[in-house]
């Protein structure tokens, strides 16, 4: 079965980091800010499924 949940953390994460590159965004705004706490999740939440 598909994990949607890691499915739509991915999907976030990639039209987040697209719309960073596209605009030149630094760091410190709010999208990247939400990608970092993405990256968290997705960390955390293969961490959990593997053990």
């Amino acid at each position: 079965m598909a994990d949607l949940y890691l499915k739509a953390l991915e999907a976030e994460r990639k039209s987040l980091w697209a719309a960073c590159r596209l605009k030149g965004l630094p760091k410190g705004t709010p999208e990247r800010d939400r990608i970092a706490e993405l990256d968290e999740l997705l960390a955390a939440h293969k961490a959990k499924k593997t053990g």
